[in-house]
């Protein structure tokens, strides 16, 4: 372990140091404005919301509507296993929630007249198809309690069904409440099944429903498991869904939650600790715990903006997994951030056919990507036919991967293929001027309001960036690069005003920019580096991006720059608009903009995280892999650690 100056870099084996850190919980009294939280476990999303019991809609990482005639494909929406409602509760008296980022657990408390109540919503992290809700009661004087629970089937879902069950095992047999529906034509099948787990104070509890007669002061208590399967993801989800259910049963509530909580301990094995801005620490903690819970190893699955907290971008897949929520990934979580590359790796051919659709050589990766790797930005949004600028920000993902992990099997193997067929369209997409020079033309960048442009600032670093990152991959695995993807690295455009701006693109004349583009030059990118340039770009495009509806991560990209350049107090204005104005209570759920009132913006996360990691903390992610850091605490700050376990 090293210490740098106001900075610690820990690279931690045991993980005892997490659970004595403060600031790991979350707490509401208040509904006024309310944005609820999503617990999640890397394949389902479940909604957490205001009202006694409130649960849905739990979304389906694994599982998608295909798209068709007037529309496209999306993430599913389950069915949620977790609708209980109770009988005659009256008015309520006091309400809060709390949600416990270390144990990953939605805990609401409440009071009325009669009763206490308190119950605790998981996506159990042991348990990838599975949600759990824990229930406790206390009478306040005597009462009848009646609680169900009803399986909530989406209105989308075709051919439903629900039905009470009795599952014969050698204990005698569990009551299941099972549930089903159809989508993509009848082509699939979403199953749901619940399972009561034990408690008591309940008399002869069914599938569906419980019953009490309670004196003042006794309580009931019990715990419910639902499973969530497709055939997307089993061929024969109906059974499945009830084997999940008997095994949850069969290990019991405190094995469940210990197993989950075990497993959560170990992605908190990296964490990021604040010391001196409360407020600071809570976002960041909160931006880890919403990365952390939308992925999970093994799955080979990206990470949408939204995450699973909605079916929002249709749960597609853009630049905003690579360029914002895969470095923190890469530098907490390696095996994390493999995800994300997996995702694409297993769909070069998908890209490989895209570009082969448009006349291209190589692979050409699509702006919106559903599960199959196909485009599917609807048709309305010019960004589909033209952001191109993805397929090098997945080249450039995939060579950080292997400057960090130095994992060559998987280089020769995964990442060079990939590598090798983004240069080979890079080379055919860039025209070659008549002075030598090379362009990209007609396409939109990371600034979506320049529609159709030539020389996008962005677009033409990120290609350089990717030929570049070919040529290092094609010599560390013995392979002979092209020599043309040297020369159109070298020779691509980036445009400048008079007095040495980069110019956004060819034709960019000081028009409001919907996020940053020209200034990534600088960060992520790196091609922008002496601080007289970067001084210059940055204060020319601050002002010029939309305020209200521009997304949250540019200001995290300016942030980090300025902390870079030792500009500590401006830094931390940067960084401060990249959160505050989208924070949404109680809880501090991030929007996409600071308009909007969307759910957790994964991509906001991204950015936020990144202006800590990279520019307080000053890592940077090099070819030899994650540098020494020097950090640039901003005032406030009294020390920034950086967890990052296993190493």
């Amino acid at each position: 372990m090293k210490r740098f100056s106001s900075l610690l870099l820990l690279w931690l084996l045991p993980l005892a140091a997490v659970a004595q850190e403060d600031g790991w919980t979350l707490l509401a009294r208040d509904t006024a404005r309310y944005a609820p939280a999503t617990v999640a476990n890397g394949e389902l999303g479940l909604v957490v919301g205001k009202e006694p019991f409130a649960a849905g809609p739990l979304i389906v990482g694994s599982a998608c509507e295909r798209g068709g005639r007037g529309g496209v494909s999306r993430i599913l929406e389950g069915i949620c296993p977790l609708g209980l409602t109770a009988e005659n509760l009256g008015p309520l008296r006091e309400w809060e929630q709390e949600i416990d980022l270390r144990r990953a657990v939605h805990t609401t408390r409440l009071t009325t007249d009669d009763l206490r109540i308190e119950y605790r919503i998981r996506a159990l992290r042991n348990l990838p198809y599975a949600v759990m809700a824990e229930v406790e009661v206390e009478a306040l004087r005597d009462t009848e309690l009646r609680i169900a629970n009803r399986h909530a089937i989406p209105a989308g879902l075709a051919d439903t069904l629900r039905e009470n069950r009795t599952v014969w095992c050698e204990d005698g047999g569990r009551k299941v409440q099972r549930s089903e529906g159809s989508y993509n034509g009848g082509a699939d099948h979403v199953v749901a099944a619940s399972v009561l787990l034990g408690g008591e104070g309940f008399a002869q509890p069914a599938a569906d429903r419980l019953e009490a007669r309670l004196r003042q002061g006794q309580r009931a208590t019990f715990a419910l498991a639902g499973i969530v399967c497709t055939t997307q993801s089993f061929a024969d989800p109906w059974n499945e869904s009830e084997r999940q259910a008997i095994y949850a049963a069969r290990e019991g509530v405190d094995e469940l939650i210990a197993a989950h909580e075990r497993q959560w301990a170990e992605l908190w094995q990296s964490d990021i600790v604040i010391e001196g801005d409360d407020e600071a620490r809570r976002a960041v903690r909160f931006a880890l715990f919403n990365l952390y819970g939308s992925v999970r190893e093994g799955s080979r699955r990206s990470i949408a903006p939204m995450g699973l907290t909605s079916t929002g971008y249709n749960g597609h897949i853009f630049w905003d997994a690579e360029t914002w929520m895969f470095p923190p990934l890469l530098v907490l979580h390696p095996q994390l951030a493999r995800q994300l590359i997996d995702y694409r790796t297993d769909r070069l051919e998908a890209a490989r056919q895209r570009a082969y659709a448009h006349g291209y050589k190589g692979a050409m990766y699509p702006w919106e990507s559903d599960h199959r790797g196909e485009e599917s930005t609807p048709t309305f949004a010019l960004t589909g036919p033209l952001e191109h600028h993805i397929t090098a920000d997945v080249a450039i993902a995939a060579w950080q991967y292997y400057c960090v992990t130095r994992d060559l099997e998987w280089l020769h193997t995964q990442g060079w293929p990939l590598l090798r067929e983004c240069a080979a369209f890079w080379a055919d997409r860039a025209t070659k001027n008549d002075d030598g020079s090379y362009s990209i033309r007609n396409v939109v960048g990371a600034d979506e309001y320049a529609i159709g442009v030539t020389d996008n600032a962005f677009t033409n670093g990120a290609a350089r960036r990717a030929l570049e990152a070919a040529t290092k991959a094609a010599e560390a695995c013995g392979e002979r690069p092209d020599p043309a993807w040297a020369a159109i690295a070298a020779g691509l455009r980036i445009e400048r005003f008079p007095d040495g701006t980069t110019r956004e693109h060819a034709d960019y004349d000081g028009e409001q920019i919907k996020q940053a583009d020209a200034n990534l030059l600088g960060w992520p990118l790196g091609i922008v580096s002496d601080r007289e340039s970067l001084l210059r770009d940055l204060r020319y495009y601050e002002p010029r991006i939309d305020p209200a509806h521009g997304p949250a991560m540019s200001h995290s990209a300016l942030a980090i720059q300025y902390a870079r350049l030792g500009m500590a107090g401006k830094a931390l204005e940067m960084f401060r608009r990249s959160y505050r104005p989208n924070l949404r209570p109680p809880f501090g759920v991030l929007s996409e903009t600071a308009a909007s009132d969307n759910p957790y913006f994964m991509t906001a996360a991204g950015g936020l995280l990144q202006t800590v990691l990279f520019g307080f903390g000053g890592l940077e992610i090099t070819d030899e892999g994650v540098a020494e850091p020097a950090a640039h605490l901003p005032p406030g700050w009294k020390k920034l650690t950086v967890r990052r376990a296993g190493r």
